[in-house]
């Protein structure tokens, strides 16, 4: 370095009958401390890539495109201008390609009808359009007028709209249960306890057990089902929901007004109903 030059003054420069591309590229790697793995982790070339390019072998790049794009991006990383040397590679290897103007083509294919010249085929086209419709015309339209009533009066489409429709047959409700009777009443066991159950307005947990403790019933009785439990000497209940809970015991109902949600504990022995 002389006194007096810039920092640089002291690159490697491009000269006419300089160094080669790889040779100038390797001169200016390690005129900058760079090594070649540097080098290849900043413009992301591979390392075979980088060693070929300063050895001045381009075929390991692909391609003119790709070994212009390499020396550009292995120029900036090194400190030199890359214009110089993608232009000393053009011509080395003859140059960029002179892209082809797109225009003359598809001019030279484009067709061009001759005035001159009638179009035969959209005359024919033309002529058999309009005999179409009117031979369309005479088939839908001339051939009714006059005889505007005749599909009414005579089309068998008519006759079927015509004719009532047939009524359904209704099916027959079905009989309603009857009604508890004093015969039934009268028919309830009076050596026994007979008690029944109907969950009328909701559903209830229902428990019943005789008089020796044993289990009758222990589950859900839902909206209108119902039970009937018997014993010789007691019948032991709890009603989860005493209020949805319709009772006959003996054949008696019990007229006790439970509330909704309401847990009972009830006990029936012979006899008339006592709740227990």
């Amino acid at each position: 370095m002389s006194i007096g030059n810039s920092p640089e003054d002291d690159r490697p420069s491009i000269e006419d009958d300089g160094p080669s591309i790889g040779r100038a590229l390797q001169q200016a790697r390690i005129a900058s401390g760079l090594t070649v793995d540097e080098v290849s982790s900043t413009t992301r070339v591979r390392i075979p890539i980088v060693h070929a390019i300063e050895q001045d072998d381009f075929s390991r790049c692909g391609g003119d495109v790709y070994a212009r794009g390499h020396i550009r991006t292995f120029a900036q990383a090194v400190g030199l201008d890359p214009a110089p040397l993608v232009a000393q590679y053009d011509d080395d290897h003859g140059g960029r390609p002179v892209p082809t103007p797109a225009a003359p083509l598809f001019e030279a294919e484009r067709i061009r009808a001759d005035p001159r010249r009638p179009n035969w085929t959209a005359a024919m086209v033309a002529a058999i359009v309009v005999v179409i419709g009117f031979v369309g015309f005479t088939a839908f339209g001339g051939g009714d007028k006059g005889k505007p009533d005749r599909a009414v009066a005579e089309g068998p489409s008519q006759q079927k709209s015509s004719a009532p429709p047939r009524p359904t047959p209704s099916k027959p409700a079905p009989p309603k249960p009857p009604a508890p009777s004093d015969s039934a009443i009268a028919a309830v066991p009076a050596d026994k306890v007979t008690v029944k159950i109907t969950a009328t307005t909701d559903k209830s947990w229902i428990s019943a057990k005789d008089h020796n403790g044993q289990m009758l019933f222990d589950g859900l009785l839902q909206k209108g089902e119902a039970q009937t439990f018997q014993d010789a000497q007691k019948v032991d209940l709890i009603l989860g929901n005493a209020g949805a809970i319709e009772l006959y015991v003996n054949g008696k109902k019990i007229e006790n007004k439970f509330e909704d949600g309401q847990v009972e504990r009830l006990s029936y022995t012979k006899g008339d109903p006592q709740v227990g």
